[in-house]
């Protein structure tokens, strides 16, 4: 095979390439908030040991809220990962249908579609995951205008 055969391939390819550089960034965000809600999940278990009263309500409320979130995270980055997966095969896909001359386009819309689906059904685990975030946010604030009221 000739270089002047090679670069259309390569030009072909250099789309599919930039989506995983994209979405390997965005499930970089992911993991990296999947690990702090672990984190801070086991903080709230340790507190809870010695908590009592409504603290100790607060305290499973909170952890109620991780276990959701961290359920929508790992959805998430099940579906993004999947998504870069897709991706990783419509580059080979392009690569081979050019290299032995075979018709796959249909098999190559295809994969660029299911990749689409799946990197937004990722996105919109990701928002629910924000979303239930907001829900903790306010529950903590509650908790901290209480105390001061009552001081």
């Amino acid at each position: 095979m000739q270089l002047e055969q090679i670069v259309p391939m390569l030009q072909l390819a250099i789309g599919p390439v930039i989506v995983i550089s994209g979405v390997g960034l965005l499930l970089l965000s992911m993991t990296n908030r999947f690990g702090r809600i672990i984190d801070r999940s086991r903080i709230l278990a340790e507190s809870a040991h010695a908590a009592s009263g409504t603290f100790i309500v607060h305290v499973e409320k909170q952890l109620t809220i991780m276990m959701r979130r961290a359920y929508l995270l790992r959805m998430a980055i099940a579906f993004v990962t999947l998504s870069l997966l897709l991706d990783s095969l419509l580059i080979i896909a392009l690569f081979l249908s050019e290299l032995v001359s075979f018709e796959a386009s249909i098999f190559i819309i295809i994969l660029f579609i299911c990749c689409m689906l799946s990197l937004i059904a990722g996105l919109i685990y990701f928002l629910a995951d924000i979303n239930v975030s907001l829900s903790a946010l306010k529950i903590e604030t509650e908790v901290q205008q209480n105390s001061i009221a009552k001081a």
